[in-house]
């Protein structure tokens, strides 16, 4: 063992702090594009439209049975063929989108339908539009319902970052890469590069499945419901005074 670790790592500390913190940059982009297409896909799935229908479909179909390195081949190499050509940060968070937001559109998708129709009768009764009432009602509850199979994307996506090593991305794959060729030190570079991704990978899951944890306990995340609940339970709170003091008179 006092032969493995051999690899001056001080020297490489600030490459490696840069293919961290893009690896960092291709997860949150690629994740909030793909959450914003996923729903937007899951949206048309659900259209009263046939055409909008059929069209989220067959996006969906063809991107859940690609690979993603072939996704990610033909955003950097295919499109650039034909004059279009993207920087690495560009076609590695559009591989990343395309590929993960047909997964995620099945989640929203099947979330969304989980609502109950009688909250958007109770909706309506109340006088909120369309809008007020997918935004006030249904996407609360989605979300709480789509949440576990969204975590478990966001981590597997962290994971997938390492594959645009194939197109030189300069995410911690990349950078492991250029060390190997620079010391012939694979093993020990390989398992430093692992060990970076387990300790990001694994508190990230922790932490979702507090999360997740949470909300299907009911604790109010947002500023705005903390604020309501504690309204609430001091209106509940006033109650039973009320309640004493009209039974005294």
């Amino acid at each position: 063992m006092s032969g493995l670790f051999q690899v001056p790592w001080s020297d490489y500390r600030p490459d490696l702090l840069d293919a961290l913190w893009r690896t960092v940059s291709y997860t949150v982009v690629s994740f909030a594009g793909a959450v914003l297409l996923g729903l937007a896909v899951a949206l048309l799935r659900l259209s009263k439209v046939w055409l909008a229908r059929a069209v989220a479909a067959v996006y969906t179909e063809v991107f859940k049975n690609i690979p993603l390195l072939a996704i990610i081949f033909l955003a950097y190499f295919g499109l650039a063929s034909t004059g279009l050509r993207l920087d690495v940060f560009t076609a590695g968070c559009v591989s990343l989108i395309v590929f993960y937001a047909a997964y995620l559109s099945e989640i929203f998708r099947s979330a969304i339908s989980g609502v109950h129709a009688g909250q958007t009768e109770a909706g309506e009764a109340l006088g909120l539009g369309r809008a007020g009432i997918f935004a006030h009602i249904v996407l609360p509850q989605a979300v709480r319902q789509a949440l576990p199979g969204t975590n478990t994307f966001l981590v597997d996506l962290l994971k997938s970052t390492s594959l645009l090593v194939t197109i030189s991305a300069a995410e911690l794959m990349s950078e492991g890469r250029l060390i190997t060729s620079a010391t012939f030190r694979a093993l020990e570079v390989y398992l430093v590069i692992s060990a970076v991704y387990f300790a990001l990978c694994y508190p990230l899951s922790q932490l979702l499945l507090l999360l997740e944890r949470k909300v299907r306990a009911g604790v109010a995340l947002s500023p705005g419901r903390r604020r309501r609940l504690r309204a609430a339970r001091a209106l509940l709170a006033e109650q039973p005074e009320t309640t004493v003091k009209a039974g005294a008179v």
